[in-house]
């Protein structure tokens, strides 16, 4: 087994299926391992598993090169890599990159700016995992003007329209004209278009939304649909602050274990029944 790898993460770290994506197709029953229908984790070792996907044979590199790139991603584009309503994605605007990229997260149709892309599973699944808090900055423009109040329920969370209350985030007013705001706006989770439904829950209306960082990693003047592989400097960057993350989380889940552990009542040694002529406390 020590070869071997679950199917879903082979592919991904190869860059031919996200993990999510591999997971559909083996419900559907398109991947086989060996002529037999895949199951969900089924270990597989790329020297000798033959996988196949819709019955085309999957040729795996034994050394793979990984690939770290940010996109402008300009509003209008979906974060797929395929769109079964034929619509614009992301896709279209690396299709010259030489091998396969996934988005690492996601970013509204209706939104712009900085998007990661990678054929490496295991950095994508850090960056995206949801208890490490991972920061990501946007820019955004508000209507009509913004209150105090308003700010200060951004900054401390807001109860969105499912119910769920969202984390602090770091807010700031960059520029204000009479009729519209410019926030800088940092949030460390990652649902379903927070920022727009953050600010709707408020009263204000979202006119333009661009992330600028992830982590330390910044857009800077990249041009919507350019793209470029991050520097040394920046995958560094990224990993240290990723690491911090993990590191983090650890500590609070060990600390969470060990309250729990010491809120449970000790159990209290069984008391063996006494013999004949003993009493617990020794022979009378």
């Amino acid at each position: 087994m020590e070869n071997k790898a679950r199917i879903q993460k082979v592919l991904s770290d190869q860059g031919i299926l996200s993990r999510r994506r591999t997971e559909e197709l083996i419900k559907e029953g398109r991947i086989t391992v060996n002529g037999r229908p895949a199951q969900p984790g089924h270990p597989i070792d790329i020297r000798r598993d033959i996988v196949a996907i819709d019955g085309e044979r999957v040729w795996f590199q034994k050394k793979k090169k990984n690939y770290y790139v940010m996109l402008h991603k300009p509003r209008g584009y979906v974060t797929t890599m395929s769109d079964e309503k034929g619509r614009r994605s992301v896709a279209d605007l690396v299709a010259d990159f030489p091998v396969r990229l996934y988005p690492v997260g996601r970013l509204d149709k209706d939104s712009e700016g900085l998007l990661l892309m990678t054929n490496d599973g295991d950095f994508a699944n850090t960056l995206m995992h949801p208890a490490n808090h991972i920061g990501k900055t946007y820019r955004v423009t508000v209507r009509p003007g913004i209150s105090e109040d308003q700010l200060v329920k951004l900054s401390s969370g807001v109860l969105l329209d499912d119910g769920y209350t969202t984390q602090p985030a770091q807010v700031h007013v960059l520029d204000q004209q009479p009729g519209r705001v410019v926030l800088q706006m940092t949030i460390t989770e990652g649902k379903n278009r927070q920022i727009r439904r953050m600010c709707e829950a408020v009263g204000l209306e979202v006119a333009r939304l661009k992330r600028t960082y992830i982590g330390p990693v910044k857009l800077g003047m990249l041009q919507p649909g350019e793209y470029r592989e991050l520097t040394p400097a920046e995958l560094s960057a990224i990993r240290g602050y990723m690491n911090k993350a993990v590191n983090r989380r650890q500590n609070a889940e060990g600390e969470k274990a060990a309250a729990e552990r010491g809120s449970r009542p000790a159990k209290k040694a069984p008391v063996k029944p006494a013999g004949k002529g003993r009493t617990p406390l020794g022979r009378r």
